[in-house]
This record gives structure tokens, C-alpha cells and sequence, in this order.
């Protein structure tokens, strides 16, 4: 049997081979998010738009640790909340409230990732926010976005703002809350939370050790600022040389999250 048919095999007799591929993918990134110790016992959420005209997107079942995911176990819902697939599992409504405001008006959106981890939703409580004190700040802070905080994101009117506030970016703090991050595809968004991740770690440490830091030269950071906002070139690198090597590392340590 040839990889191609041996793929085929496993795909579900109810939905397309580009669905199932996008399963798996988010599957993959709910455990590589519990790896990197980002998840939030049950709470947080990722979600991914399911190939297609109609504006269907996957997200975690509201009860499972994020590594318990799996390809199968993600809901697949439209942007009323209606569920389209059969899960004893809810979704978690302020996660519905965040993912479906994304989905709705940025046809980009393959993937919207969103964490509460202590040192993303530090800096996102700050009143200077993410500062480009660093390389690795600087990937993120040309193409970032802030959402001021109007308590646990239950009420639907609440979306608008949302979606004002982060506009075209690809990169959003929420403020007193947490972080997120948008892709075309899964191993984008993944990347761009990865970056965010460690500038808002390495800013947390960089004032452990002063009120102040080295300067950077705004041309420089103009510089490092403008390399990135290659949105081509950015979902290149992702998919190609980021994503491959991070599934073989899941695959080597617990391939069941493309069940």
C-alpha cells in the first residue's frame, strides 16, 4: 500500500481528505501547546478553519486536557455555535466568543491560537505592553495588536471590538487576559505564538534584572520589523521548515493525536 492509500485509509467516510489533513494539524498544535507547558488545564482554546466556502472551524472539546486531543475529538461548528459533529463534549463558550469574532471577518484566519500562560498575560497586563527589547520581540511587535479586557468573553457584543481592535494583524494581546495569534495556517499561528511566548518570557526576565535595558537603534528595529512583515515568505518558513520537524517530534513521542 503506498503512503497515499495508507492516508486515505484513515480519513473518516464522512468528510474530505482537507479536513481530516486540518485535523490533524490542530490536533497536533493542542499537544504541542501542553509540551511547552502553554496550556491552562482545560481552558484556552485553538481553532482552525475547516477548508471549504462555508465558515466551519474545529475546536477543542470543552473537557479534554489538551494532551488527550486527537484528530477525531475536535468539534466542528458555524458561526452561530451550532455544533456539526457529534461529541459528548461542549465547546467552551468564551472560546466560541473569541474564535468565531476571528473567523467571521478575516477570511486569512486558517488558525487562532489563544493562551493564558503567566508570562504572556504579565506583559498583557502591563501598562507599556510588549516592548521590542530584543530580537526575537521584534518579529512580533510591528504586527501586533492590543483588546482592552471586558471581563470572561461570554457576551456576543463583545465581538465587534475584537475584531476592530485587531484588524489586519496577526499577533494580539489581551489585555489582563492573555495572548493570541493568527495564521493562514496552523504551523503559522503556532510560530507567531511561539515568538510572542518567549519575547513576553524574555521581557518578564529582562526587568527582573534592572528598570531598564540596553537600547536598540529604531533603524534597527525598523529593520528587523520590516523582514518579517513578509506574510509569504512568513507562511514559508512555518509550514516548511518550522511545522515538519515539530510533528516528527510528536510523532517520536506519542503519534495518537492523529487518531
Amino acid at each position: 500500500m503506498s503512503p497515499a492509500e495508507a492516508r486515505l485509509r484513515d480519513i473518516p467516510s464522512d468528510m474530505t481528505e482537507a479536513e481530516w489533513t486540518q485535523r490533524v494539524n490542530l490536533a497536533a498544535a493542542y499537544r504541542l501547546v501542553a509540551l511547552y507547558g502553554w496550556d491552562d488545564l482545560v481552558d484556552t482554546h485553538i481553532s482552525a478553519r475547516v477548508p471549504g466556502p462555508e465558515h466551519h472551524f474545529l475546536i477543542n472539546p470543552y473537557g479534554l486536557m489538551f494532551d488527550e486531543i486527537t484528530a477525531s475529538s475536535l468539534v466542528k461548528v458555524d458561526l452561530d455555535g451550532n455544533l456539526l459533529t457529534k461529541s459528548e463534549y461542549n465547546i467552551n463558550p468564551a472560546g466560541f466568543t473569541i474564535h468565531s469574532a476571528i473567523h467571521e471577518v478575516r477570511e486569512d484566519a486558517g488558525c487562532v491560537l489563544h493562551l493564558h500562560t503567566p508570562d504572556g498575560t504579565a506583559v498583557a497586563s502591563c501598562m507599556e505592553g510588549l516592548l521590542p527589547l530584543n530580537q526575537t520581540a521584534q518579529l512580533v511587535t510591528g504586527d501586533l495588536a492590543y483588546h482592552d479586557y471586558e471581563g470572561i468573553a461570554l457576551d456576543h457584543d463583545e465581538r465587534p471590538r475584537i475584531q476592530k481592535d485587531l484588524g489586519s494583524k496577526n499577533h494580539l494581546l489581551l489585555r489582563n487576559h492573555g495572548t493570541l495569534t493568527v495564521g493562514r495556517s496552523v504551523a503559522s499561528a503556532f510560530e507567531r505564538m511561539y515568538h510572542l511566548e518567549r519575547a513576553c518570557t524574555m521581557q518578564v526576565r529582562t526587568r527582573m534584572l534592572g528598570p531598564t535595558a540596553y537600547p536598540v537603534e529604531k533603524l534597527v528595529i525598523e529593520k528587523n520589523e520590516q523582514l518579517v512583515s513578509d506574510l509569504d515568505r512568513a507562511e514559508r518558513r512555518a509550514t516548511r521548515l518550522v511545522w515538519p520537524p515539530l510533528l516528527r517530534k510528536l510523532d517520536r513521542l506519542d503519534p495518537s493525536y492523529k487518531t
